[in-house]
């Protein structure tokens, strides 16, 4: 049974994926991040059997760069490669920064850019006084807010990261009016390519 006035599940559905296009887009065009950076990789998506971990079949790879006590960008990756995640590093940090990251050889040329220090771990926890807890406190976050979905569309996850990123970055301001502002502001044409995308 249908209403005059309520709009069709599909209507409901493009219009979230709209909001979740400006939120992305917005986080997209964030300007490079200074100062003291965390980075870190997590995979998402739901359990399945067989292998457990990195390589583990139906998962997304997402890449974090946190600007510590402030920002988070993050983005689906096709690999941790040293190639594409000192690649993204670079696009989206500024030389001289102090960068925190766990022990993953891929990082391994991040001190010819600025400082780096390298958090390994002990059963789990950091070794000292070091420590990345603000990107992994991110993407308990993140999971935290995906899980009542029950798994999105891969084709569409990366504007669910993007509308969770922005909400994180927003997180200690009324988000209703600044989403309403956004969708006045961002032109259709430049998100288009982002309503597209296929990881």
């Amino acid at each position: 049974m249908r209403f005059r006035g309520i709009a069709s599940a599909p209507a409901i559905e493009r219009f979230f994926r709209l909001i979740r296009a400006c939120c992305a887009y917005e986080e997209h065009c964030r300007v490079p991040f200074e100062g003291t950076i965390e980075c870190d990789e997590s995979s998402f998506g739901g359990h399945r059997k067989g292998k457990r971990g990195w390589g583990a079949a139906g998962k997304i790879i997402v890449f974090g760069i946190l600007q510590r006590n402030g920002l988070i960008q993050a983005f689906p990756v096709q690999g941790r490669s040293g190639a594409e995640l000192i690649g993204h590093i670079r696009e989206r940090t500024r030389p001289g920064s102090l960068y925190y990251t766990d022990d993953w050889h891929a990082y391994a040329s991040l001190a010819v850019r600025g400082d780096h220090i390298v958090i390994r771990k002990d059963l789990g926890r950091p070794k000292g006084r070091d420590h990345i807890n603000g990107i992994e406190g991110f993407w308990s976050y993140a999971k935290h807010w995906l899980y009542p979905y029950r798994g999105v569309p891969r084709k569409n996850f990366h504007l669910y990261l993007g509308e969770i990123c922005y909400r994180f970055n927003h997180r200690n301001e009324d988000i209703f009016p600044l989403i309403i502002n956004i969708l006045k502001k961002t032109n259709i044409n430049k998100i288009q390519p982002l309503l597209v995308r296929i990881r």
